[in-house]
């Protein structure tokens, strides 16, 4: 096997008395440090990958388990690296130019009665809360990790090795999405736990390695619950959630002028302004998916819209797509205008959640663990977009 080698060598001069040599194969290197140190030994200490001794582990050690030593004796360990990095990608199926489904959901209610699955309406836009559950209990074993939208869309997936990366978007801040039953004695905000993010904040504690978190995007009259406003936005914010733009009036743009198109971006960026200044996300997700090409007139002034003197920008446009996207590495990913999978069911078709997931099976994003690396089969680099900023590796 390929040995990386980094030596370290630690002398000491001053005298000791004989002992005998323990057994280091669990021992960290600063226990072993220190062991030499204490008994004045000179310590040599070399790096290789190995498949069957665990990363930071000794696998071998020069003087055996109660052979007698004295000063200056000549201690050299090998330590594991854990297995070869493309072995270790082999393994896991690694590759990050695969799709990434950015899920889309509107209402969760505390309801049994449903038309299909878990849908309380016939469209699929409002889910029960055992479905939502059921959903999150799904995304998870399938080895699902959330990431935040904003950034998905600036190519930071951070998610641990063998996992995919998961988006979950709201729209319309509705009441159930962050419903307050009232005030605690220190003035907090008391949350319904049958509302999504009570449910969210629930799977927080029970999968701490999930990463919890969401979208939501709201129009003027943010979550229904105005005395409330300035409490819900900032506790959403601390807890690790984003606040998106919906449009102020829920419109369909391309009924409306350019002028009315930029005022119904601008007024909700300026709602959120007041409350959370520099916290929200620049992203807007466009009621009825409208509109659904990028060069219909109005969408320019969706992507930069002038209110009361002051310019605002948008990084990022959500449709009512039926699939998921591609990875922020793709050549083929348009962070302008990104596609969403509806959270309804179907009976596994016409892209409710079961068709959608199967749909990608085996062309989902798989993490290599790493931020800073693209890691992707080497058949796969043809896909790679021109103009990525971090190191690719390929296997």
């Amino acid at each position: 096997m390929k040995k990386i080698i980094l030596i370290i060598s630690i002398l000491f001069i001053t005298g000791c008395t004989q002992i005998k040599m323990l057994d280091l194969s669990n021992k960290s290197l600063k226990d072993i440090e220190k062991y030499a140190e204490i008994h004045k030994i000179k310590l040599e200490v070399a790096y290789q990958y190995n498949d069957s001794i665990l990363k930071d582990k000794v696998i071998s050690q020069n003087i055996s388990k109660n052979t007698k030593i004295k000063k200056n004796s000549n201690l050299k360990i090998v330590i594991s690296l854990g297995k070869n990095l493309e072995q270790l990608y082999k393994e896991n199926n690694v590759n990050e130019i695969g799709r990434i489904p950015v899920m889309m959901y509107h209402g969760i209610e505390d309801k049994i009665n449903t038309f299909i699955g878990g849908n309380i309406d016939k469209e699929g836009y409002q889910r029960t809360k055992s479905a939502f559950i059921n959903d999150l209990e799904f995304y998870y074993k399938e080895g699902y990790r959330m990431i935040r939208l904003n950034d998905y869309v600036n190519d930071k997936i951070d998610v641990s090795l063998g996992k995919s990366p998961i988006v979950l978007t709201f729209d319309d801040g509705l009441v159930n999405n962050i419903k307050v039953t009232g005030l605690d004695t220190n003035g907090n905000i008391i949350i319904d736990p049958n509302c999504a993010i009570g449910i969210l904040e629930q799977f927080k504690k029970k999968y701490p390695d999930y990463n919890v978190t969401a979208t939501f995007f709201l129009n003027g009259w943010l979550f229904r619950q105005e005395k409330y406003n300035e409490k819900i936005l900032n506790y959403l914010i601390d807890n690790g959630y984003d606040i998106g733009n919906h449009s102020y009036n829920h419109v369909n743009f391309k009924n409306i002028s350019s002028i009315k198109s930029e005022e119904e971006i601008a007024r909700v960026y300026e709602l959120l302004e007041k409350y959370i200044p520099n916290k929200y996300v620049n992203i807007v997700a466009l009621p009825f998916g409208s509109p659904n090409k990028k060069n219909h007139d109005n969408f320019s002034h969706i992507i930069m819209a002038n209110y009361n003197n002051k310019t605002y920008h948008t990084i990022s446009t959500l449709q009512v797509g039926w699939e998921s996207d591609y990875s922020p590495f793709s050549s083929n990913f348009d962070k302008i205008f990104i596609k969403r999978i509806r959270a309804y069911d179907n009976n596994g078709t016409n892209f409710d959640i079961k068709y959608s997931f199967d749909k990608i099976k085996y062309t989902k994003y798989i993490s290599d663990g790493d931020v800073n690396t693209i890691v992707i089969p080497k058949e796969n680099k043809i896909y790679l977009k021109d103009n990525n900023t971090l190191k690719v590796v390929t296997y």
